[in-house]
């Protein structure tokens, strides 16, 4: 039955059109209408969309060559009683000692020439990605992994083939052996990639805080710092006194910012910058040539996009210190490492930097002052609103009076997340239209059209993002080194606790506000508990949802309303890939009811 359905997958991908990726909920559109010919069950449903994408895929896997594909095994595969493996931080190193199937894949795929990764679902994947390693990737996971991976495969047109397991168990599960050896022989057919990719973007924006780039663009002042700067970006850890010590008085403040501004992060916002350039030029940094088209964006798009990023790092340094977070990017916050003093001096320092990139006509640059004027303009009003939300919050925080009205919390969320979105598409695009529309009278008008529909889809996408951050919160997050639930202990204004005490009774109300309250009394733990419980009875979880669903759909309809086809399909993939829902644990659930007797 899976050979019957996964022929036919292969059958309806062919026909698709692959121009361009199709979203995780077209293909859902087209694996339905599948199984509704055929007749069978949605219980199908996720394992026809898997292997529709791979089917999808096929080809333009095959256009890679082995050596630029990476193969992704899962631990579950292996022999769990007894294996000798070892573990670093990119999986399990496979010691061949024939108890599973992970060996015979693996030197399969090494034969062939790929990089060969055994991790669960690793993070890691993106980075290898983005890095510019590899270029294409197959592999084997459990079917509820794939289905969560299908999305950000098919958006970032990512080509990837991957084989289902046979069951979710954790341990000693199986795969159908065949199947995975086929998707690892897929032969090499040299050919030119159809299917757009915003890959290329994604790498461009990473690599304009590599060691030589960054140097190039935002040059040094202090050339001592050169060598410590190279010496410890981008893998190593973060600076600390000790290296600085000998060093410049003076110097010091740059090196501690170049530093952080040169690690962590996912680069969204540059990213935005130059897909948006990109897309109101032609959007041909997307197209097989990608690579090759983003070598000519200017260097003046490039320094604007790296503005975007050193205000959000100075963003990032004082909001480290205003919410007393003791970690970021998975090393010591700047103010751990240095004080409090000197971290607010250097995030000062990032954004004095990130207006000099702006404000400095450099060689080679063909910026109109107008255009200069409008990019310093609007960044400027995006961090006196940043500044306003983040007042806000903290007023809030220091307040007697706990209580919070859902509207309220959602103005902070407007105020604090949308301005970077705002800022980095309208730089993006005002430096195209500067580009491409001669006559300040045109570009006027062509600013004034797009203007309010960048408002009105940041906002909307800004404010959703913010409520998904609210949401996992209560996950946790691990590269941050940051434990569940952490706004409730840190006296964070958010959506949540506002939509609980919107609905509790008076008496709940006043539980959940003394939650707030550290009376010494209850641990950290007890006060979570007492604070997800209340949150669950009130619905906030579902109603935050809910209105993330809201938000999403005004984006989209501000990307349905679009006339540039490119620039409007950028505004879907920052809604499908900005907006990722966590998943939500359920909580334990005691049975109160004494199970009958079997008569």
């Amino acid at each position: 039955m899976r050979e019957n359905l996964r022929d036919r997958c292969r059958e309806v991908a062919d026909r698709l059109d692959h121009d361009h990726p199709l979203t995780k909920d077209e293909m859902e559109v087209v694996a339905r209408r599948m199984l509704e010919e055929a007749d069978l069950s949605e219980g199908f449903l996720g394992w026809t969309m898997v292997n529709i994408s791979s089917a999808f895929w096929r080809k333009q896997l095959s256009a890679v060559p082995p050596e630029r594909r990476l193969f992704l095994l899962p631990h579950c595969l292996k022999h769990a009683e007894g294996c000798p493996a070892d573990y670093d931080q990119f999986g399990m190193n496979c010691k061949e000692c024939g108890a599973c199937s992970i060996a015979d894949f693996r030197g399969v795929a090494e034969e062939m020439g790929y990089r060969v990764l055994v991790a669960e679902g690793s993070p890691v994947v993106m980075k290898i990605i983005v890095g510019g390693y590899v270029d294409a990737v197959v592999g084997v996971a459990c079917l509820n992994v794939l289905e969560k991976a299908i999305d950000k495969v098919l958006l970032a047109g990512i080509p990837c083939m991957a084989v289902p397991l046979l069951s979710s168990d954790c341990r000693n599960t199986k795969v159908d052996e065949s199947w995975v050896e086929e998707m690892i022989r897929t032969p090499y057919v040299p050919a030119a990639a159809q299917t757009r990719s915003y890959v290329h973007l994604m790498r461009a924006a990473s690599g304009l805080f590599e060691s030589q780039t960054l140097n190039r663009l935002a040059p040094l002042a202090r050339s001592s710092n050169e060598e410590l700067l190279n010496k410890s970006q981008p893998v190593d850890d973060a600076i600390t006194p000790e290296n600085l010590e000998g060093a410049d008085p003076i110097a010091a403040t740059e090196a501690i910012a170049y530093d952080f501004l040169a690690r962590g992060g996912k680069h969204s916002r540059p990213f935005i910058t130059l897909a948006a350039y990109d897309a109101m030029t032609g959007g041909e940094g997307t197209s097989s040539n990608g690579e090759a088209v983003l070598q000519d964006v200017p260097d003046a798009v490039r320094r604007a996009a790296l503005s975007i990023e050193t205000f959000h790092k100075a963003s990032l340094v004082h909001d480290d210190i205003e919410d007393d977070d003791s970690f970021r990017y998975g090393q010591p916050a700047v103010h751990q490492r240095f004080g409090v003093a000197t971290a607010i001096n250097a995030g000062d320092y990032l954004i004095g930097l990130g207006y000099r990139l702006l404000s400095r006509s450099m060689i080679g640059d063909s910026v109109s002052a107008a255009t200069r004027v409008d990019l310093l303009d609007s960044l400027a009003a995006a961090h006196v609103r940043l500044s306003e939300g983040q007042g806000a919050e903290l007023m809030w925080r220091d307040a007697k009076d706990r209580r919070l009205k859902p509207i309220d919390a959602l103005k902070i969320y407007a105020l604090k997340t949308s301005p970077a979105f705002e800022a980095a598409l309208f730089s993006g695009i005002r430096l195209a239209i500067g580009s491409t529309i001669e006559g300040e009278q045109a570009q006027t008008a062509e600013i004034d059209k797009l203007a309010e529909p960048i408002r009105r889809f940041s906002r909307n996408l800004g404010v959703a993002f913010q409520i998904i951050n609210d949401l996992n919160d209560w996950i946790g997050d691990s590269s941050n080194k940051l434990s569940a639930g952490a706004d409730v202990i840190a006296g964070r204004p958010t959506l949540l606790w506002a939509l609980a005490l919107e609905r509790l009774d008076e008496v709940d109300q006043a539980s959940l506000l003394n939650v707030a309250e550290d009376d010494g009394e209850r641990t950290v733990g007890q006060r979570l508990k007492i604070a997800e419980m209340l949150y669950r009875k009130s619905g906030a979880f579902d109603l935050a949802f809910q209105l993330v669903d809201k938000h999403q759909a005004k984006a989209e309809q501000v990307a349905d309303e679009l006339e540039a086809e490119p620039l409007r399909r950028l505004f879907y993939f920052l809604v499908d890939t900005v907006l990722e829902r966590p998943e939500m644990s359920s909580p334990e659930l005691v049975s109160l009811v004494t199970a009958a007797p079997v008569a």
